[in-house]
């Protein structure tokens, strides 16, 4: 299982975010950063999750738990 207590906080929320299929600039606006940031944001999340793609970022934050709010407090 990934490690995600590797995560910082924001990208935590970013992960929840990108689990509940917001695109990058929706999570952008969502968090009142650039899109660039929140795409900066997600590449680093599947580098340290060693995700493929962001559907691999959903199918972990389900999976762990994290999507539901029961993943590891960070």
């Amino acid at each position: 299982m990934p490690e995600l207590t590797s995560l910082t906080e924001r990208e935590g929320e970013v992960l929840v975010l990108v689990a509940a299929g917001l695109s990058n600039d929706a999570i952008a606006e969502r968090l009142h950063v650039s899109p660039w940031t929140a795409k900066t944001h997600v590449n680093r999340i599947m580098a340290k999750l060693g995700a493929r793609d962001r559907a691999q970022l959903v199918v972990i934050a389900y999976q762990t738990g994290f999507a539901q709010g029961r993943g590891p407090a960070l």
